[in-house]
């Protein structure tokens, strides 16, 4: 087996950090910047209109998470970028599994900046259209964090259309959208089973078509419900001065962090076996987990 260069093996160790942090004053301001968010969450019964919010939001994110067009980036031209880095090789996904994570992670060191911006400025307007432009604007922003997520997996040398992978990649969004460690645990072990099942090329067996469809239907609800209390926090005045419009560069620098963080994780398995992974919770039994 290849040896990990020096490079990697630091990787894994702040991947493995990253996982499992210690509660320290980082953490402890992260918890501050949170409570507005569950704040407005327990104010959300108390807003007029919220349920119609809702049901738009979920209504629309079914439709969006069902969609593959939305996931799909352009990937020959991701290949076409690494050969003209000079890894002539690089044709198929697999090929980039050839590589040092160091070279992977130079080439795609711009992703997280540009979709944290564009989230930032697909979300400022979003004070001006009210309640209304909430179910829109949650939209919007799933598509763009799918859109990230798809270029981090392509990147790594992961294909998004595969099932495998855009069930990945939902529970991606599931996990930044948690809103304590119970809902990060769930997501957290579909994630750990779904990168296991991968790297010891398990056979994987496609979901029932309506299986699938629950599971999406299940996702779009969990996030249809977060991100409308994140999004309220912006205008429930207790919350809204400490918020703000950051909401979608805040949620987005989540999604960011975890697909870099996780995919890289990926990529070293395919390169020196599953034992890379560290589960910090254990893997999922089934894939149609109670997101409640």
């Amino acid at each position: 087996m290849k040896k990990m260069s020096d490079y990697e093996r630091s990787a894994v160790l702040s991947i493995h950090e990253w996982k499992s942090p210690q509660t320290g004053w980082f953490g402890k301001g992260m918890e501050v910047i949170n409570w507005p968010i569950e704040k407005a969450g327990e104010l959300i019964s108390e807003v007029p209109g919220v349920d119609w919010v809702i049901e738009k939001a979920i209504g629309g994110l079914v439709g969006l998470l069902n969609d593959v067009s939305h996931w799909t980036v352009r990937q020959n031209a991701i290949y076409k970028e690494y050969r003209k880095a000079g890894y002539q090789h690089i044709l198929i996904p697999t090929d980039i599994f050839s590589l040092d994570l160091e070279d992977v992670d130079r080439l795609n060191g711009w992703i997280g900046a540009k979709y944290k911006t564009l989230a930032g400025a697909e979300g400022a307007g979003t004070g001006y259209a009210g309640l209304p432009g909430i179910p829109a604007d949650i939209i919007a922003l799933i598509a763009l964090n799918q859109r990230a997520i798809g270029e981090y997996a392509t990147y790594y040398g992961f294909d998004i259309a595969l099932q495998q992978e855009r069930l990945f990649a939902l529970n991606i969004l599931e996990l930044a959208s948690s809103p304590n460690d119970a809902a990060k645990q769930i997501a957290m072990a579909q994630l750990v089973r779904i990168s296991q099942d991968v790297a010891e090329k398990k056979v994987w067996n496609d979901l029932e078509k309506n299986s699938f469809v629950r599971i999406i239907q299940t996702i779009a609800r969990s996030l249809g419900v977060r991100l409308t209390k994140g999004k309220l926090s912006q205008i429930v005045p207790i919350t809204g001065a400490v918020v703000g419009a950051g909401f979608n560069a805040y949620y987005t620098n989540k999604v960011c962090d975890a697909a870099f963080y996780l995919y890289r994780e990926r990529f070293l398995a395919e390169k020196y076996g599953e034992d890379i992974i560290e589960a910090t919770v254990a893997p999922a039994a089934d894939f149609e987990a109670d997101r409640e």
